[in-house]
């Protein structure tokens, strides 16, 4: 554990020294933030058209308003608050879009920088130096992801309606944040871990890491179609294959770091 926590020192002080790292993840987060209270509160009051008018959401306000810690908010407030839960799905890419970066980064830039034979020629494992990585990448994401979910509550209680935030503290949204978007980020930045082993192009890491992006994309689609409810307990599902995932990305990701490679032939 120490050789872990020494590693991980390293990491963190090398992501506070390139800061242009979390331009993707910063950008992804404005977004996020911004786009729920574009559709549920500034396109309303430019229009003067409540979405509680709109047939659009006439049946989706009924469903949401089914759930009993939402009953005592009015109709165009309902609106607003399932706007705003289904966005935190969008919320969950910020992490992932960090983690990436820095994951791909802490391999391929240190090959780069001949700063990783030196490592690898001490008698750190491979599981020590890959759970140090990952770390060192899941960790401001997590901090990043957060910080972005305060500005979300506090845009809440400052422009939708009264009530309104306190349904981001439900079960599903809090599971949504801090479970289901460290998961998808420890997923994603493994992929890029793995892949950045073997390549010399950081991109190439971040695209393979990538694919994380499209089955929470989807469930974004599927909860804006009414195709899909994405439940506290299916959040507990998807999580717990996440975590198998994990498990078996780490496995595999030992095996693929090829120590000897890096240290005999790579140019």
């Amino acid at each position: 554990m120490k050789r872990i926590a020494a590693l991980l020192g390293k990491e963190l002080s090398d992501v506070r020294a390139n800061p242009a790292l979390f331009v993707p993840a910063v950008i992804t987060g404005v977004v996020s933030i911004v786009m729920p209270f574009l559709i549920a509160v500034a396109v309303p009051y430019v229009t003067g058209e409540r979405l509680s008018d709109s047939s659009d959401f006439r049946i989706a306000l009924e469903m949401y308003r089914e759930q009993p810690a939402t009953r005592q908010l009015d109709a165009e407030g309902a609106i607003q608050a399932m706007i705003f839960q289904q966005f935190l799905i969008l919320l969950v890419l910020t992490p992932v879009a960090g983690a990436m970066s820095v994951a791909a980064y802490a391999v391929v830039g240190e090959k780069q920088a001949r700063t990783l034979e030196p490592l690898l020629a001490t008698p750190i494992t491979t599981f020590e130096l890959l759970a140090a990585k990952v770390l060192g990448a899941l960790i401001p994401g997590i901090i990043l992801v957060a910080g972005c979910f305060a500005l979300y509550v506090a845009g809440a209680i400052v422009f939708a309606h009264a009530g309104v935030y306190r349904t981001l503290f439900f079960p599903r949204a809090l599971l949504t944040i801090f479970l289901l978007g460290p998961l998808a980020a420890l997923a994603a930045l493994q992929m890029a871990v793995c892949v950045s082993s073997r390549v010399n192009d950081a991109r190439s890491a971040q695209q393979i890491g990538a694919l994380v992006i499209l089955p929470i994309s989807a469930l974004l689609v599927a909860e804006f179609t009414n195709n899909f409810q994405l439940t506290s307990a299916v959040i507990l599902q998807i999580c717990a294959a996440l975590a198998a995932l994990n498990l078996a990305l780490m496995t595999i990701g030992i095996r693929l770091f090829d120590r000897e490679s890096i240290l005999t032939r790579w140019k």
